[in-house]
């Protein structure tokens, strides 16, 4: 349900645009490496209280331990979301102890969406491992991501301060992203798809959750509502950003770097967004595109080669990688005299120019 193919570290590949600063992701990295520091106990600590097989699955897709429950080194993923919480704490001019129970909560509601989305997207890897589906079947993953979702909410809950308008933005975001999810997954059978169509259901189910995630720690300061509403537009357009160039990866990815087949997206013929955008480009590529994506099995490697040429051909590459930058920018242009708001900045510009 959430926008989260590419779990290692933050690199350079989208063309930095004039907003870009040097040092970002170096510095994103030492506040994505602090989020994690700052979750991870009470995020254990969540954990250890599931009863026996959820706890053993909910460990093992979170990286604490192996299918058999030994411990490993595996690790949960970058914690972008976490990060973003403390990052609009500070913004808002809170402390960051005082967020570690959203943080926490927020990172338990994406890791659920991650195992109910690979239940339906079947996919067998996350983080170089077989996917909790595919170890304990598909009935076991929906019942552990459901379980997550529970922890999330009773996580939120207990928060030293608890804030119960914290807990209706964390449910009606979920309720959001699973609206964008039955969207998206609706237009696997739909011939004709617009681009807003597609940004509309990006915004539910992406950007949904990032904006939450801005929200909560803005309550977690106090900040009043118009401080809290700022944070939740950053954080919205932000995942905007994130889901085209997420979508870039999907086709351009390093396999070695995201863990997918080359060309994983266009395999499944996903209507991603620089696809979208080839088909509805009214150009011969386009048209050739939308051949290949009515065949009812998964391309080829000759068709997924072609199909990238195409994409490239129709400007659907150009399309997406300007896109996320224009995103960016209105994330960040509100923040950009806000001395508090420099880790926002720094995280922003590392979810962009990222290459995995």
């Amino acid at each position: 349900m959430s926008a989260a193919t590419a779990d290692a570290d933050f690199g350079a590949s989208v063309p930095p645009g004039p907003g870009a600063r040097r040092g970002s992701s170096a510095q994103a990295r030492l506040i994505l490496n602090r989020a994690q520091f700052l979750t991870k106990p009470l995020l254990r600590t969540a954990i250890d209280s599931l009863p026996g097989e959820l706890r053993l699955m909910s460990g093992y897709h979170l990286g604490l331990w192996d299918e058999h429950g030994a411990e490993t080194a595996t690790g949960s993923g970058k914690g972008m979301r976490p990060a973003l919480v403390f990052a609009a704490t500070t913004a808002a001019g809170g402390s960051t102890e005082s967020a570690v129970h959203a943080a926490t909560a927020i990172e338990l509601v994406h890791n659920f969406t991650l195992i109910h989305d690979d239940v339906m997207d079947r996919d067998a890897l996350r983080r170089g491992r077989p996917t909790v589906w595919r170890v304990w079947g598909v009935d076991n993953a929906i019942l552990v991501g459901d379980a997550m979702h529970g922890l999330a909410v009773r996580t939120l809950a207990e928060a030293p301060i608890p804030s119960p308008h914290s807990v209706v933005r964390l449910t009606d975001s979920v309720i959001e992203l699973c609206l964008g999810q039955q969207r998206d997954c609706a237009f696997e059978t739909r011939q004709h798809i617009t681009l807003d169509d597609c940004l509309a259901t990006v915004q539910q189910k992406t950007s949904s959750l990032l904006g939450c995630a801005c929200v909560l720690g803005a309550l977690a300061a106090g900040a009043a509502p118009a401080a809290v509403e700022t944070m939740n537009r950053f954080g919205r357009e932000l995942g905007i950003a994130f889901q085209l160039v997420d979508d870039l990866l999907g086709i351009w990815g390093d396999p070695a770097r995201t863990g997918k087949p080359v060309g994983n997206d266009l395999i499944r013929r996903k209507r991603s967004l620089p696809v979208v955008a080839t088909l509805t480009s009214g150009t011969p590529a386009g048209h050739e595109l939308e051949s290949l994506y009515r065949e009812n099995h998964p391309l080829a490697p000759a068709e997924v080669a072609r199909a990238t040429e195409l994409i490239v051909q129709a400007g659907g590459k150009q399309w997406a990688a300007t896109q996320s930058q224009r995103y960016l920018h209105s994330a960040i242009a509100p923040l950009l005299d806000r001395p508090a708001a420099a880790d926002l900045l720094h995280l922003a510009d590392a979810v962009v120019h990222r290459d995995h």
